[in-house]
C-alpha cells in the first residue's frame, strides 16, 4: 500500500522531492521548483508524495480551480515506471476526484508528428486512456510543444475553458516577485 504524505511549506524543499520534479519533466515544462513553492502558498495545489515504505516513488500536484481539478504534474520515479506505481498512484487520484469537478491534465500530444519523443507520448497517451481518461477536442502549442487536454468527465471541456484557466494561473504568475 503507498503511503500518501501532503506536500506543504513545512515540507516542500524536501531535496528528493526537487530531484524527482527536476528529472521527471523537460526542463521547457518546468516551472522553476522556487517559483513554484510561492504558488503552492497562493493557489489551492493538492501536493502528494507518495511512498512505499520509506521510498519515494512517485508525486502529483493537483490545482484545484473552480470548474476542474487540474492535474498539474504527475510523475513516477524513473527507476520505477513500468511496476505499477503510475497506475496506483493516478487510480487513487481519480478516486479522490471521482463525482466532484472534472479531473482534467494536459500531455505532451501524440498526434504531434513531429516531435522527438513522439514514442513515448504514444505510450504515456495510452497509459492515461486505459486508466480511464478521455480525449477533449482541445490542444494548445507552446514554444513549440503541442498538448492535448484529456478527462475524466463526459462534460464538454473547451478551447475556451483551457483558455480561461491559463488567464487565472497568468494573473498570479505576473504577479510574483522575481528573483534578481
Amino acid at each position: 500500500m503507498l503511503r500518501k504524505i501532503q506536500i506543504d511549506s513545512g515540507n516542500v524543499d524536501d531535496p528528493e522531492l526537487r530531484r524527482i520534479y527536476g528529472t521527471a519533466f523537460p526542463v521547457e515544462e518546468q516551472i522553476p521548483y522556487d517559483d513554484l513553492i510561492y504558488l503552492i502558498s497562493k493557489l489551492d495545489i493538492n501536493y502528494t508524495a507518495y511512498y512505499e515504505d520509506e521510498k519515494l516513488v512517485g508525486l502529483t500536484m493537483v490545482l484545484h480551480l473552480p470548474k476542474y481539478n487540474w492535474g498539474w504534474y504527475f510523475a513516477v520515479q524513473e527507476q520505477l515506471r513500468g511496476q505499477g506505481y503510475g497506475q496506483r498512484i493516478l487510480t487513487s487520484l481519480l478516486d479522490i476526484y471521482r463525482g466532484k469537478r472534472p479531473f482534467i491534465i494536459d500531455i505532451e500530444s501524440p498526434q504531434q508528428a513531429d516531435a522527438p519523443n513522439l514514442e513515448q507520448r504514444q505510450r504515456r497517451h495510452a497509459f492515461y486512456l486505459r486508466n480511464g481518461l478521455k480525449d477533449t477536442p482541445t490542444s494548445r502549442t507552446f514554444e513549440g510543444i503541442t498538448y492535448t487536454i484529456m478527462t475524466n468527465s463526459d462534460e464538454a471541456f473547451t478551447q475556451q475553458d483551457y483558455d480561461s484557466i491559463l488567464t487565472s494561473l497568468r494573473t498570479v504568475w505576473d504577479s510574483m516577485p522575481r528573483h534578481q
